[in-house]
């Protein structure tokens, strides 16, 4: 099960933004990594360099390698409407993204981890696919025996705005949320340009 393991801080000052959640290391210093700090100059930055940069902070805040992420961006260029919000879309629909926007984890990291050890049922059948690509009607549970573990029992009740996305819908009694459809552009909170990404593909 491939997945980036490195330094979270690290990567996130490089593009300038916490893109893993919260990162009090960060806050302190939110310019690039290196030993001159903010005050060394900074080069511009070709059109490539800059195309390059938004596919790999997309590929970073979803937790997708290189080859799962082009193989999502193939899935959208064949889907009907727009490819770079298509493929936005797919990577919203992942299951661990799912479970992390409905607060069942603060980091899609945490969410990954709670997939991958059967903790999550879709439909009614466990699934440990990080990956599984969610569709509208889908429901998404804790699976029973999971339902009192510390970590699901704190974030489940904690006071958050996480799960205020229009495209889910949650139940904190049942422990279960909705995959209702597919969000629009405006709705995806990631500060991310998808246009670069599809013109560095279309290379």
């Amino acid at each position: 099960m491939a997945r980036y393991t490195g330094p979270a801080t690290k990567k996130a000052r490089a593009f300038g933004e916490p893109i893993f959640g919260f990162d009090k290391a960060f806050e302190r210093r939110k310019y690039g990594p290196g030993q001159h700090g903010p005050s060394r100059r900074r080069k511009q930055k070709s059109e490539y360099a800059n195309q390059l940069m938004e596919k790999q902070k997309a590929k970073y805040t979803y937790g997708v390698l290189e080859r799962q992420f082009r193989k999502t961006f193939d899935m959208a260029t064949k889907q009907k409407g727009v490819t770079g919000e298509v493929l936005l879309q797919l990577l919203e629909a992942r299951l661990d993204n799912t479970v992390h926007r409905l607060g069942l984890s603060p980091t899609r990291r945490g969410a990954r981890q709670l997939v991958s050890h059967k903790h999550i049922m879709v439909n009614g059948v466990v699934t440990n696919i990080p990956s599984y690509q969610l569709r509208p009607g889908d429901v998404i549970q804790v699976r029973g025996k999971s339902r009192s573990l510390e970590v699901i029992v704190t974030n489940a009740n904690a006071k958050t705005d996480v799960r205020k996305f229009p495209w889910l819908e949650w139940n904190p009694d049942k422990l279960e949320g909705k995959f209702m459809e597919y969000p629009s552009r405006e709705a995806i909170p990631e500060k991310i340009n998808e246009q670069l990404i599809v013109e560095l593909y279309s290379k």
